[in-house]
């Protein structure tokens, strides 16, 4: 096998779109047997048609990452139709523009459940079932330059973040007798629906007064000169679920085009 393919049963949850769905189409165009799971379950269904007419294999389903009990389906779900679990991005996540004073209880609450407790959950039971399993395994999640700087208008995203950071250290140290590494990756700016819809908030908020301005201003300080695609962000996670990252484990890998330094 080479180092590009990943003949591996992988569960990419918030696939419905965005990164996740980038990720999956490229872990399946290598070889991979993907589940797309999203809470938007019209949405994971469109994501495996695609990938099923490109020649690939995968199936939807639905998925709360806050709750356990729906982790815990998802799982056994994956395991029903393929056998075993091999690869668990936790990938599901959401953002919300709101200036630093103005942040509300609900509103840290909201973001950390998803974005915090959603990665906990998601990365001990895919963990519980590689442990059962036996052989190791790999847990991929996703954090964020904000998980390496605080942003004014993101405070509670970075909480976040820095929470994914955090929970991903710990777990590569408890899981490591396993054979479980777990790792994550830090993407910068990236064209998706999620950036359309922090575009429409910054305009809400009155902080721009047009489309992409946001968007543009935010990517100011881009080494690299411009902001990021999926396909920017797919030959590191494609990498990550593959052999060729064994010996990779508790890392942040800055998928940024140069925004944070580390």
């Amino acid at each position: 096998m080479s180092q590009s393919e990943v003949k591996k049963v992988v569960i990419v949850t918030g696939s419905g779109r965005g990164i996740g769905a980038g990720i999956a189409a490229d872990l399946a165009a290598k070889g991979a047997s993907v589940v797309i799971a999203d809470i938007n379950k019209d949405a994971a269904v469109a994501v495996a048609a695609r990938i099923k007419d490109a020649g690939g294999e995968a199936f939807a389903s639905s998925v709360d990452v806050s709750e356990r009990a729906s982790v815990k389906a998802l799982i056994a779900e994956t395991v029903r139709h393929y056998g075993h679990l091999d690869v668990m991005f936790n990938n599901a996540g959401i953002s919300q523009t709101c200036p630093f004073l103005d942040v509300t209880e609900d509103d840290f609450n909201r973001i950390m459940k998803i974005n915090g407790l959603g990665v906990l959950i998601g990365t001990q039971e895919a963990a519980k079932q590689m442990i059962a399993q036996g052989g190791g395994g790999k847990i991929i999640n996703t954090a964020s330059i904000a998980g390496k700087q605080g942003y004014p208008l993101f405070a509670h995203y970075c909480a976040s973040k820095f929470a994914v950071v955090a929970i991903t250290q710990a777990a590569a140290r408890a899981l490591a007798e396993h054979r479980i590494t777990v790792n994550c990756f830090g993407p910068g700016v990236v064209a998706t629906e999620l950036w359309e819809q922090l575009d429409r908030e910054f305009m809400e908020h009155g902080l721009t007064s047009k489309p992409e301005q946001a968007i543009n201003e935010f990517s100011q300080s881009i080494l690299l000169g411009r902001v990021s695609v999926p396909k920017d962000i797919t030959g590191v996670t494609t990498f990550l679920a593959s052999d060729a990252s064994d010996y990779i484990t508790g890392q942040t890998v800055m998928v940024d085009g140069g925004m944070v330094l580390t």
